[in-house]
């Protein structure tokens, strides 16, 4: 029986195999991904996805109990896991070899949006309850040159579905059952 080759704790001939999959047929591309949520009482929300659960709350500064990530603190988690995967992902395929993956990320909102209040027009904040804008910052320990490691980082940037989802609007359609 053939070994598998693993670069980054990733089989590269399986990550290969799915690729080549989509490739022959684009209907496997298409995927749903689902999660639910059920509130606890205060702020408090269990979320689920397929087997796994976290748990979401506010800090105490907000009026939460602190017992949690909370709900946008968790997009920050989110896309730094997602770009971490990506460049495990890409650079395993690429054949370099990466020896530490950290990135630090940081968002900033204005909480009159989420408050439903109109700050004062000279404090400059956004009406929006959103991210302003996220800063991340990304360090890559590996032998390869930086130029190759810049290459990656673009790639990385431009096909992590997290980072576009967040970058551009999406269609939202809500609906209420009581």
């Amino acid at each position: 029986m053939p070994t598998a080759t693993l670069v980054n704790g990733l089989d590269v001939d399986n990550l290969m195999k799915v690729v080549g999959a989509v490739k022959a047929n684009w209907e496997k591309g298409k995927t749903v991904w689902k999660a639910s949520t059920t509130w606890k009482g205060g702020f408090k929300v269990e979320t689920c996805s397929r087997d796994f659960k976290l748990l979401a709350d506010e800090p105490e500064m907000l009026c939460g109990t602190n017992t949690a990530a909370n709900p946008v603190e968790m997009i920050l988690q989110a896309y730094g896991a997602c770009l971490s995967i990506g460049y495990a992902m890409n650079a395993a395929v690429r054949g370099i070899k990466l020896d530490d993956i950290k990135i630090d990320l940081e968002g900033e909102i204005d909480l009159p949006g989420f408050l439903g209040l109109e700050a004062p027009e000279n404090l400059n904040m956004a009406k929006l309850p959103g991210f302003k804008n996220i800063t991340v910052n990304v360090k890559i320990k590996s032998q390869t040159d930086n130029k190759t490691l810049q290459e990656l980082h673009q790639h990385v940037l431009g096909t992590s579905p997290v980072g576009v989802t967040l970058s551009r609007p999406v269609a939202i359609k809500a609906t209420l059952e009581s």
